[in-house]
Parts: structure tokens; sequence; C-alpha cells
């Protein structure tokens, strides 16, 4: 008789890969492991070699580091205040009923591949707000499968592979394109100073991405997820909608409305007291929109939070689902109850997050990998192909996009130049490569939340962190097929990817 092999929670999977970072980064700095990459320098256009080597934090000076930095990496944690401040807001809508009034009237008469297409579609769509997403939709993906009478599960993990694998697909520059065509620009001058590129670059390729994974993701949760997820027996009985959950829907949903008009009239430049949720210093809109000085970019939470309270408690008045303040204030603490685990489980993920970027062992084999691409021979598709596949890997250690291509576009845009390949649809090949392997590893910092989403709603046997990823891997494979046959035939065939942007590019025509 085989015993049965012993289950690591993911609390105890982050300490152990805490410890075996400390360890492991010990043993590569005795050995002096270190790599080379290159930059630009923005002003000049001159090429600087970089030097970056594995830190030691099997150290006195290491462990302290981890010591008196662990609180103050938790408190900063870009997950955790985020996601506790949306929670407050989906407790509202919850707690008042509107969730449930709402996603069975949605789900009651709707097919259920159109109901996980329409999620999987708007979460694609989130990325252009960048990883904000990720505490926004998997609650709301969650309950739209729970009040369809599904296994939350099916919502979670569908929401999370969109936002992961879909994180490069955006019909619109976000702020993240926006810094990632600095680079690229930087790169690409280069081998040409007078080189441009315009902000709707590839919105043509993106349409087709955006299209076909959605149906693709859709058949997946469909057919190779959901089958295997357990039958969700729901605590609460069916809702049966009457005249005053639908007066409710109206007025909360009509409260929402009138809010959302506001704040996109408050992001509009030029109009009369309007823009004041605008970086009105900032060149581009998008990073007017997006910068760091910009109002919407740093409130967006609280915006969303608030959009939340005013449905819901518009929801929860006509309905009479909330009579006081002790019911609204009830309500407001409704979706932190019980969060003692998931903070448990948020401070142990950015204690070891924390200590895996310290130690600089992400950031020195992408470095890696830059020298391995600037000595390729290959050119065209094979060249195309290799790219894809050493990013893919890249992002496993190194999931921050932004820092990769810092340490990456000096070497591939001009390669890619000189084997006649434009910048832009060098970037484009970078951010469909870097999405490929998001939602697969533990570095990435919003992996924790579907963690964090898939114990809120287990009923059956303990969830780990590694057998989470068996979800993804299915979602990871044709997210790779899809993106190398999209990129591929998009380069034979040489149609716009964009506006004014093509694959290729010739010089000294």
């Amino acid at each position: 008789m085989f015993k049965k092999r012993k289950k690591i929670s993911p609390i105890m999977t982050f300490i152990i890969l805490t410890l075996a970072t400390i360890v492991l980064s010990g043993f590569l700095n005795l050995l002096n492991v270190q790599s080379e990459y290159k930059t630009i320098n923005r002003a000049t256009n001159d090429v600087i070699n970089n030097v970056v080597e594995v830190k030691n934090l099997f150290s006195a000076s290491g462990i302290k580091y981890v010591v008196t930095n662990a609180v103050s990496n938790f408190v900063s944690f870009a997950p955790l205040s985020t996601l506790i401040i949306v929670l407050i807001g989906i407790g509202i809508l919850e707690k008042t009923g509107f969730m449930k009034a709402f996603f069975t009237l949605l789900t009651k008469n709707t097919k259920k591949n159109t109901i996980t297409f329409i999620l999987i579609f708007i979460s694609l769509c989130f990325s252009l707000l960048g990883n904000i997403g990720f505490v926004i939709m998997l609650p709301i993906g969650a309950l739209l499968f729970k009040y369809g009478r599904r296994n939350p599960f099916g919502g979670i993990i569908a929401s999370f592979a969109s936002l992961s694998f879909g994180n490069g697909i955006n019909l619109f520059l976000s702020a993240n394109d926006s810094s990632l065509l600095t680079l690229t620009l930087n790169a690409a001058k280069t081998i040409d100073q007078s080189y441009s590129i315009g902000i709707f670059f590839s919105i043509f390729i993106m349409i087709v991405l955006l299209i076909v994974t959605s149906f693709v993701f859709t058949h997946i949760t469909e057919k190779r997820i959901m089958p295997k997820l357990p039958r969700y027996e729901s605590d609460e009985d069916e809702l049966v909608i009457t005249n005053k959950e639908l007066r409710g829907l109206i007025i909360g949903l009509g409260a929402g409305i009138v809010y959302t008009l506001f704040i996109i009239y408050m992001i509009i430049p030029g109009l009369p007291l309007s823009g004041a949720l605008l970086d009105n210093h900032a060149d581009k809109y998008i990073d007017m929109l997006f910068g760091a000085n910009s109002l919407f970019n740093q409130g967006f939470i609280f915006i969303v939070t608030v959009l939340f309270a005013l449905v819901g408690f518009g929801y929860g008045l006509m309905t009479k689902s909330i009579k006081n303040s002790k019911d609204a204030t009830e309500s407001l603490a409704y979706s932190l109850d019980g969060i003692g685990n998931v903070l448990v489980l948020l401070f142990f993920a950015s204690l070891f997050i924390s200590v895996f970027n310290e130690s600089n062992i992400g950031a020195v084999f992408t470095s890696g990998v830059s020298n391995i691409i600037s000595e390729l021979k290959f050119t065209g598709v094979w060249l195309i192909l290799a790219i894809v596949i050493l990013i893919a890997i890249a992002n496993i250690l190194c999931p921050d996009s932004l820092v990769k291509w810092t340490i990456l576009s000096a070497s591939i845009v001009p390669l890619m130049m000189n084997a006649s390949i434009s910048p832009e649809f060098s970037q484009v090949i970078y951010v469909l490569s870097d999405s490929i392997t998001n939602g697969l590893t533990p570095v990435f910092v919003y992996f924790v939340i579907y963690i964090a989403f898939l114990e809120k709603y287990n009923k059956g046997e303990m969830i780990t962190l590694f057998g989470s990823v068996k979800y993804m891997v299915p979602y990871s494979l044709l997210s790779m097929v899809i993106f190398v046959v999209v990129i591929l035939g998009w380069y034979m065939i040489g149609i716009p990817i964009g506006i004014g942007s093509y694959p290729g590019v010739i010089y000294g025509a």
C-alpha cells in the first residue's frame, strides 16, 4: 500500500520558498554568479553596460534585511490595501443582496457558455487598467458562478487566467505599455534616430487576439475545467426575483451609472470644470490618466469602491435589506469576516516575493537570457520563436514586465530591426510572450490573490499552491499556441498590426 502524499498549505509553501531563496542566494553568491546587460541612455542614445549579481541573503546583513523589512514590505505589498478596500465594496453589494439578485437575473435564462465568455472578455479588457483587475474581477467572477448555481472556482480560474495570460492584449495603450514604448523607442533610435511609433500601433492585431482568446479560453473553461470541478452545494436558497428586487436593481444601477458618467466627465480634458482627476502636466493622454501623479490612477480603487457602495446601498434602501445605520455598518465589514487566514497568506507571500526580488536571482537570470538573445544567429520565423520561448522562460523568475524590458529591450529591438522586424512588432511579441507564463509562477505578485479566493470558496480538500497551478496549465499552453500562430501569421502576411505600423521594416530604401 502506498502512503497518501501529504499536502502542504500555501502558507507553509511560501515559508519554504522563502528559506530556499535565502539559502540559494548564498550559494549563488559564493559562486560569484552575475551577468551583464545593456541599457540605452535616453538623452545620448549611448549603450550602457550594466552588471547585476546575486545578493547573499544567507548572511548577517541578509538576515537583517529580512527581519527589518518584513513588516514594511507587507504594509506596502500592492495586493494588500487594494484587496481590503475592494472587499469593502464587494461586501456591500453582497450583503445588501444586489449581487445575488443581479447575477441570478443575468444567469437565469442565459447559456453558461455565454456567461463564461462575458466574464473572460471583460477580464481581458480589464488588463488595460493594470493589475487592479485581479482584486476586482476574481471576487466578481466567483460570485457570478456562485449565484449562477455553479462552482465559484470556475469564475476564479477563468478570470485569473484571462487577466494573467491575456495581460498583453490591450486594444489601447495602457500605462505599462506607454513605459514599455519609451524603452522600445530608446532602443530603436540606436539604429534609426528618427524612428517614431504612434499610440495605436497594435490595435488591429490586438482586436483579433481579444476575440480569439475569449473564445478559446471559454472553451477551456467549459470543456476542460468545469467538468473536473465538484458540484458546488450553496448554503443559500435560490432567489425568486420579484418587483421589489427589480426596482432595487434599477435604483442601484441608476445610481452607479450617474456616478460613472460623472467620473468619465472628470477624466475628459478641455471641458468646463473637467479633467480634475488627470495629471495635466503629462504630454500623452494615457500618462495624464494613468501617470504616477494622476488622481484617477492613485484613487482608482477608492473610486471603484464608492461605485460599489452607491449601487449596493441604492439597492438595499429600495429593497429594505438596509433599514438603519447598523445594517449599513455591518455591510461594510461583510466581506472582511474571516479574512485572518488571507492576511497571514498575504504576509508570507509578501515576505517571499520581497526576499526573492532582493536576491536579484530573477534579474540575473533575465540578464543571462538577454545575453543569449544577443548571440542568436536566427532570422525571421526562427528568431521570433526563439525570442518568444526565452521571454516566456525569463518571466517565470522575473514577472515584472517593465523590469524585464529594461534588461531585454536594448538587445531585442536592434537585433530584430537588423532582421527587418519593426520595433513596434518587437514590443507586441514581447508583451504577448511575457504573458504566457504569468499565471504559473508564485513570484507573480497577484498569484497570491488567486490562491486566497480559491481558499475562500473551497469546500473540499486543502488547496495547495502547486496544485492550483494545474488549473492554469491548459490556458498557458493554448495562449502560447494562439500568440505564436497570430504573430507568425501576421509576420508572414505582412499586413498592418495597427495604424501606420507593420511587422516588417526596411531601412535605406
